[in-house]
Parts: structure tokens; C-alpha cells; sequence
């Protein structure tokens, strides 16, 4: 479960509205999931800011890098190909962004969010192995380095999304 905060710097004058923040001392439950709230949600701080935090589960964080991290695959590969004319970008581009879209889909729905998973997870495995690859290869740090930092990252949401559903 990961965790934000969200930090709303106020004027003095605006501190006696009420806010879409509000105080919770227990938790609430929603779709059969419990989601503790803090005590200090909505607590106006003595510097005249509003503080609101929330719990994101992990998984839910899953479709959403999906779709991003397609999008990027998708305008790298085209964006190598009008620059370079590199067709092996241009494919390499248009398969992630099939993939990336099949897994989108798959894990919005409950049956085959497990499935949708895993095939975010095998697909930004695969572009982590290109990517590394690459940089090994190239010893440039450019394109392929913020890439496979990136593909880590989409990896390891893939992952921990995918160990939470089976736990």
C-alpha cells in the first residue's frame, strides 16, 4: 500500500470554509476493501495550510501505468523513426503500445486483472532486457538509460500489483 500527501497552501482568510478534506477517525469501507484514514486529514496547520493524505493501493496505480508507459513507448518509437528513420524504434514502438493496451484492458476487468498483470510485467521485463541491452552496447546514456529507469519502474508496479493479487 503506498501512501500521498497532499500539501494546500491556504490564505488566512479562506481557513474558516470547509474543504473537501474532512476528519475520519475510523475507516471506511468501499468495495469490500477497508481504507484507514488519518486522524490529521483536513487538520489546518498553524502556517494557515490545509493537509489532506490518502492510501492508494498499489494495484489500482497498475492500468494507469499501463497506459502512460504505452504512450511513451509508443511516441519513442515514432519519434526515433521520424528522426532517424529507425524502423526497428517504429516496431519496437507500435509492439509495446499493443501490449501496453492489451494489459490495460485486461486489468480493468476482475477475471483477468491477474492476467493484465502479467503481461504489463513480461512486457517491461522484455523492454528492461532491450534497454539494458542497449546501453550496455552503446555506453551513451541517452536514449536507452531514462528508458530502462523507467521500464524499472513500470516493472516493479507490474510486480508488486501482481505479488498483491496473489496474496
Amino acid at each position: 500500500m503506498a501512501s500521498c500527501s497532499l500539501l494546500v497552501h491556504q490564505p488566512r482568510a479562506a481557513l474558516s470554509y470547509d474543504y473537501y478534506c474532512y476528519e475520519r477517525s475510523k475507516s471506511t469501507n468501499f468495495n469490500g476493501m477497508s481504507y484507514p484514514f488519518s486522524p490529521r486529514i483536513g487538520s489546518k496547520t498553524r502556517r494557515g495550510s490545509l493537509e489532506c493524505k490518502c492510501q492508494v493501493q498499489l494495484t489500482e496505480l497498475a492500468p494507469a501505468t499501463s497506459a502512460a508507459y504505452g504512450a511513451l513507448l509508443l511516441g519513442g518509437g515514432l519519434f526515433a523513426f521520424s528522426k532517424s528513420g529507425s524502423k526497428g524504434s517504429l516496431y519496437g514502438g507500435l509492439t509495446g503500445a499493443a501490449l501496453m493496451t492489451t494489459a490495460y484492458f485486461l486489468m480493468r476487468a476482475q477475471e483477468t486483472k491477474a492476467f493484465g498483470e502479467a503481461l504489463g510485467f513480461g512486457s517491461a521485463f522484455l523492454f528492461s532486457s532491450v534497454f539494458g541491452i542497449r546501453l550496455a552496447a552503446s555506453r551513451k546514456l541517452t536514449p536507452a538509460g531514462p528508458l530502462l529507469g523507467i521500464s524499472i519502474c513500470a516493472l516493479s508496479v507490474f510486480l508488486f500489483a501482481y505479488l498483491h493479487d496473489r496474496i
